[in-house]
């Protein structure tokens, strides 16, 4: 079976915007999904990126324009100006990798959804993701138990810094991106070039 590595950061607008069409895509082809949460702050750091606060005017000026373009286009609401942005990855990711852990040994909920409810918080909801007790409802609110956030935090902190080394090591460099075998897709406008790939067509 295919599987499709997708390494993404719980507060990226990007990976809040392609929804669930990862998931689309994966079932339409018989494919799995590994999901891979990194700091993107930290990955663009070890890969010549900078983080929004450093980068020039022009650059912040067309990222606001895409991302209304974009949420317009698929029809998601997004607030631009979040109020509960820039923050804290660590406390999301982790409560993900402990969900994955969860998953592993029978424990888990709907993993896809959690991973999609992080960022849509951030930037659709007005939630703040940092917050132990906002963790542990998103927890709840997809079937996952709330203490796994505290249960797993250990070993879910390792993780997160291997998976870092991981996205770096296989040629990451943003979020969202998408990993079949050799062929990497970088950002969720290219989630029809993932469909055409794994369908033989491109």
């Amino acid at each position: 079976m295919v599987q499709v590595d997708y390494f993404f950061a719980t507060v990226s607008p990007w990976c809040y915007l392609a929804g669930d069409r990862l998931e689309q895509t994966a079932r339409r082809h018989g494919a799995t999904v590994r999901y891979i949460p990194v700091d993107a702050g930290a990955l663009f750091a070890r890969t010549g990126g900078k983080p929004l606060a450093e980068r020039h005017d022009s650059r912040k000026e067309y990222r606001l324009q895409e991302l209304r373009r974009w949420s317009r286009r698929l029809g998601m609401k997004l607030d631009l100006q979040p109020f509960y942005f820039p923050v804290n990855p660590a406390p999301s990711s982790y409560a993900i990798l402990a969900a994955i852990q969860a998953a592993e040994v029978g424990g888990g909920g709907d993993l896809a959804g959690l991973v999609q409810a992080f960022p849509r918080a951030v930037w659709a909801e007005g939630r703040n993701i940092a917050e132990d007790e906002v963790v542990k409802a998103i927890l709840a609110e997809h079937g996952f138990d709330p203490a796994i956030a505290d249960r797993h935090m250990m070993t879910a902190a390792d993780s997160y810094v291997r998976n870092l080394e991981e996205a770096v090591r296989r040629g990451v460099f943003g979020v969202p991106f998408y990993i079949v075998g050799e062929e990497r897709f970088w950002g969720q406008d290219r989630l029809e070039d993932l469909d055409l790939h794994l369908a033989g067509k491109l």
